[in-house]
């Protein structure tokens, strides 16, 4: 019996589908029709014998052969973009200027950076950690070549990565006293967290007051875990001691959200800048959709 070999490109728009939440939406993206991308998961179908979507209102869900054949999927286009990427590597160095926010660096950088070394040894990174509105002037002039950063940026050209929601951060076990006033743990203005903040609570007359200001993202988090008081950031990059605070807490619910965008330097940009911003988009959307199935 002749062994059945599975298409690369057809596992690529069966995860594709799947990280966008439909065939419509893989289709954009990948520049087919929908009705193509439906005929490719039909005869990804026939080839494994088994039905791999199941459907659930409008809404396309996998079935369990559907979640091993993605799990599968996932693992072999990852060894294909490595083969692809390590071959074309040979050769390529020169250096690179990143720019993250404080939120990432100490849970997305490291992992995004290894996976970018390891494929690239030769290419030299250079990172700044620092706060939007700087990390956004300094690629605009092109003392960075790429750089992340929360906010619309004005008129600077960018390529939006993700819609991310605002909540309240704290102590797992946190009880607030909202009679009391909220101890708040913010950056030192200008800082749309803040604003959002104390906004929401000034709204539902709570409140607050300010416990902890501070210019450094760490000192934030040490203040938060330390049980000093509450903050408001994104999910994105959260230290595990902390967590997202619930309505059970009777703080307002937060129903703001915030763009995390890519900004690149002016002008054409070399093989090496190409390779790192391929990578950084890639981890960067396991990063986010792993938030939201949290």
């Amino acid at each position: 019996m002749r062994p059945t070999n599975l298409n690369m490109d057809v596992l690529r728009t069966l995860a594709k589908a799947v990280e966008l939440g439909g065939f419509a939406r893989a289709g954009e993206q990948l520049g087919r029709t929908q009705s193509a991308v439906s005929l490719q998961m039909k005869k990804l179908e026939e080839q494994v014998g088994r039905p791999l979507f199941r459907k659930e209102g409008r809404t396309l869900q996998l079935t369990d052969a559907g979640d091993i054949i993605l799990g599968y999927a996932q693992r072999m286009l990852q060894l294909n973009d490595e083969a692809i990427a390590m071959s074309r590597a040979v050769g390529l160095a020169g250096s690179v200027r990143l720019g993250v926010p404080p939120d990432l660096a100490e849970t997305w950088l490291p992992s995004a950076l290894a996976q970018f070394s390891r494929l690239h040894p030769n290419i030299h990174i250079e990172a700044h950690v620092d706060r939007n509105v700087r990390l956004i002037e300094q690629t605009l002039k092109s003392q960075l070549d790429l750089s992340l950063a929360f906010g619309d940026g004005g008129d600077a050209p960018r390529q939006q990565v993700a819609e991310l929601p605002v909540r309240w951060i704290g102590r797992r076990s946190e009880r607030l006293d909202l009679r009391q006033g909220v101890p708040l743990v913010l950056f030192d203005q200008p800082c749309f967290f803040r604003e959002i903040g104390i906004e929401a609570l000034e709204k539902h007359q709570i409140p607050w007051r300010l416990a902890f200001t501070s210019p450094s993202l760490a000192g934030l988090w040490a203040a938060a875990e330390a049980g000093i008081g509450i903050s408001v950031r994104t999910p994105l990059g959260l230290p595990k001691t902390l967590s997202v605070l619930g309505a059970d807490t009777g703080l307002p619910v937060l129903t703001d959200t915030v763009r995390l965008s890519l900004y690149a330097a002016p002008g054409q940009a070399p093989p090496a800048i190409t390779r790192l911003r391929a990578i950084m988009l890639e981890t960067l959307s396991n990063a986010v959709r792993a938030i939201r199935a949290g």
